[in-house]
């Protein structure tokens, strides 16, 4: 059956090599891949330091329950709620600054499904959803995808952040 269906897409008349036809929407991915990575850590990194500084009395784990001897690292570390919360919130802002270029790569692999002989650029689809929708149309579904974002970056960068405290990194 995968053979089947890896056959048939193969034989679409979307790209004159065949093989390009399994890779629709594939540079729109890597074009999103910037501000979704960059933008998480920008924003976990800046909501971390808010909290470090200017709600140290409610975020940071107080001195008297940290074990410090022999530590290299001067960070302070944040109580679970306030780590989680950054890291959720940095991954609302993630999705939110990418979601424009999924929605255009799933357009163009939709685009394939329905149509094999035809193939959409990503410019196309670009314009097709400013003028059918306007800038909102490059957010719509974007509310379901938090539901699965804001766990998944809380839980991540909590990770993260514990690790960097085993390991004594900064």
């Amino acid at each position: 059956r995968v053979r089947v269906v890896a056959k048939m897409i193969y034989q679409e008349k979307a790209h004159q090599f065949g093989i390009l036809n399994f890779f629709r929407g594939f540079p729109v991915s890597l074009m999103g891949i910037v501000p979704y990575g960059g933008v998480s850590f920008l924003t976990h990194e800046y909501l971390t330091a808010l909290a470090r500084s200017r709600f140290a009395n409610i975020a940071v784990i107080p001195a008297s329950t940290r074990q410090e001897s022999g530590r290299r690292r001067k960070v302070h570390e944040l109580k679970a709620w306030a780590e989680l919360t950054a890291g959720g919130i940095s991954g609302v802002v993630a999705q939110t600054a990418s979601y424009p270029f999924e929605l255009v790569r799933r357009r163009m692999q939709i685009v394939g499904a329905h149509s094999p002989a035809t193939r959409s650029s990503a410019i196309q689809i670009v314009r097709d959803v400013w003028s059918t929708a306007g800038l909102r149309g490059f957010f719509v579904g974007l509310t379901i995808g938090y539901v699965k974002v804001v766990p998944m970056f809380a839980i991540s960068f909590y990770t993260y952040e514990k690790l960097k405290a085993v390991f004594d990194l900064e």
